[in-house]
């Protein structure tokens, strides 16, 4: 039973890298994701063929790259090597290999939330908007009050499937040693010898998946009432 314990404690403290993986790519990638989605359809054209290139590189190169490169960018592109770099910042190894790996995270979801937030910006009918122009809105107002919620309604399922995709991706953090919960699972299998960590751990990924659907079931259930 003290085994049991000691191998559950190891995973939660793990299951906080991964919680706090997840939230900070959330909170930065839904805003740079809208910010993108923006310059994508601008009429300024370097802007707007600025912007499609980085989502086309971002989607059409594997995660793991991304995390890698963003781990060499210092110590390569401006001779910084890591250790000078968390010394600079006064913060440990482990919390820069976090940085990096958030930052990859961030850019990689901001993409991909990005032609998510396009897409249903662009599926609003012509006629959503000139009826907010005859009632004498603004363009702001008529984004705000009349389409905003219209698009979150229409983007939330493709939403939810990311989230959920990016509660199991927070497991390739391990790549720059970073002790989620997948990497807990396996430090744990390697110290007792057996693999039942494994089951642990995929009971933790299950639970929290689990309550995820449901709280963006409901909401969306909520927003039924935007449906067009």
């Amino acid at each position: 039973m003290e085994q049991f314990w000691d191998i559950i404690i190891e995973l939660t403290e793990g299951f906080g890298n991964t919680l706090l993986l997840f939230a900070v790519t959330l909170v930065f990638a839904f805003p740079l994701g809208l910010l993108l989605a923006f310059g994508s359809m601008s009429k300024f054209k370097p802007l707007k063929w600025f912007v499609k290139v980085l989502i086309w590189v971002i989607r059409g190169t594997p995660l793991m790259l991304q995390i890698l490169l963003v781990s060499f960018i210092p110590q390569y592109v401006f001779h910084v090597p890591t250790k000078e770099l968390a010394a600079a910042l006064n913060i440990t190894i482990n919390t820069t290999m976090f940085l990096f790996v958030a930052l990859a995270f961030v850019i990689n979801y901001a993409c991909y939330f990005s032609e998510i937030y396009r897409a249903g910006i662009e599926a609003i009918p012509v006629g959503q908007y000139e009826a907010g122009q005859v009632l004498g809105l603004t363009k702001n107002q008529i984004f705000s009050k009349i389409v905003l919620m219209q698009v979150i309604r229409r983007i939330l399922p493709p939403m939810s499937n990311e989230i959920i995709t990016l509660v199991k991706d927070t497991s390739l953090a391990q790549i720059l040693g970073v002790i989620d919960l997948l990497n807990a699972a396996k430090h744990a299998v390697n110290h007792y010898v057996i693999l039942t960590p494994f089951v642990y751990a995929t009971i933790f990924y299950l639970i929290f998946n689990g309550l995820l659907t449901l709280l963006l079931g409901w909401i969306e259930k909520k927003l039924s009432y935007y449906k067009v």
